[in-house]
């Protein structure tokens, strides 16, 4: 019997209906969270603009003291108990997504250097053959985002699209990020 290898398959597309295994995976937060909170919105868009409908958006950030509640963070002790620092939402019509969230704390990167505000994010989507990494920092923490060592190794020119915009146009502060997959305009993609 000749073996042959198993074919790869993309990491889409998502029925919604069976996405989520709980609800409101888009609120980290709860009463008790110390932070600022605010909103993270954006659109996945393809190559040739259009928005992607069946994609999944994965967040993972520090709470407002800049601590991961996570085994794998050496100040896990003294993490906000009462935020999850991790969501996932799937795309809706016109590729929109929505988090509801605290804005993060500095987070050590070494001994020497901190790392700007920032919050990690997964995009799974059609055609994908692996998920994509990419950070969104602050367009409110110019300075911070000056020195952080991983921004740092981003081409200037292309730092921008890493950088969520402000926006003062509701009850909490609103951060667009959009993640653009192929193009001129593509995302700055981070290897895992």
């Amino acid at each position: 019997m000749k073996h042959m290898q198993t074919p790869s398959q993309t990491v889409g597309p998502f029925f919604h209906y069976g996405l989520m295994v709980e609800q409101d995976q888009n609120v980290l937060y709860d009463e008790m969270t110390r932070g600022q909170r605010i909103h993270i919105k954006g659109q996945v868009i393809d190559g040739k603009s259009q928005p992607v409908t069946d994609a999944m958006i994965e967040i993972w950030q520090a709470d407002a003291g800049g601590h991961h509640n996570h085994p794998s963070d050496p100040n896990q002790a003294q993490a906000d108990p009462h935020f999850k620092g991790f969501g996932r939402v799937d795309t809706v019509h016109n590729g929109q997504f929505l988090f509801r969230t605290i804005k993060p704390g500095r987070v050590a990167y070494d001994a020497e250097a901190d790392q700007a505000p920032h919050i990690n994010v997964r995009v799974f989507s059609r055609g994908m053959l692996i998920h994509a990494y990419t950070r969104l920092y602050f367009s409110d923490e110019e300075e911070a985002n000056k020195t952080d060592p991983v921004l740092n190794l981003v081409p200037a020119d292309r730092r921008y699209t890493l950088v969520a915009s402000r926006e003062d146009t509701g009850e909490l502060p609103t951060y667009c990020f959009n993640v653009v997959l192929q193009g001129e305009m593509e995302t700055v993609f981070f290897n895992p």
